[in-house]
């Protein structure tokens, strides 16, 4: 598993986690190319909004193209830069980026739906999962926060929208992206953003 950009948090709070491709920014096969990152409409302000309510904010994601061989780490690392830039230009900054390099074949802990990147950031942040939500466009988003007892959101950009009407993939919320989704959770916590 590799860690980007993670500050130390000693005691446990509350956490949106964030799949990648398809929920942050735009969905990109094996995506090595910075030039290529675009956030999602309406991403930026989605997560400020979180940011505002107390959440820390954490991207999970299966990038198997390291494994494969189709990039390497400062090909990565340069995509995760362009986020963040973009972020930032939002007003927006991450806790950290966790990172699964390995193929299904090898069954590590730390790919998705496993729940290792989660509890890696659990130590690491003392993420608190009964307060977390964890938002997703794919199947194995879904599964990963379930299994790690933390309420899912599906988004419909991405693969979500093929999925949304899949009875095997049982989210909390479906939502159409994450802006939605931070409104929803807006309403679920019952707080006022702070000014």
């Amino acid at each position: 598993m590799i860690i980007d950009n993670v500050h130390s948090v000693i005691k446990k709070r509350p956490f949106v986690i964030l799949d990648r491709d398809g929920t942050l920014i735009l969905q990109h096969n094996y995506l090595s190319n910075p030039d290529q990152v675009e956030l999602i409409p309406g991403t930026g302000s989605g997560l400020l909004r979180l940011r505002k309510l107390g959440f820390g904010l954490i991207i999970i994601t299966n990038q198997s193209g390291l494994g494969r061989g189709y990039f390497d780490r400062k090909q990565m690392d340069k995509v995760h830069q362009r986020i963040n830039n973009l972020l930032g230009a939002e007003g927006v900054s991450l806790d950290g980026i966790y990172v699964c390099p390995h193929i299904p074949e090898d069954r590590c802990t730390c790919r998705k739906p496993e729940i290792g990147m989660i509890e890696q950031a659990k130590t690491d942040l003392g993420l608190d999962p009964v307060e977390s939500y964890l938002i997703g466009d794919n199947w194995s988003d879904i599964e990963c926060g379930n299994r790690g007892d933390i309420k899912t959101f599906l988004v419909q950009t991405g693969y979500g929208k093929e999925l949304a009407t899949d009875p095997r993939v049982n989210p909390y919320y479906i939502v159409d992206d994450l802006y939605e989704a931070s409104l929803v959770i807006q309403k679920l916590v019952g707080m006022n953003e702070r000014t």
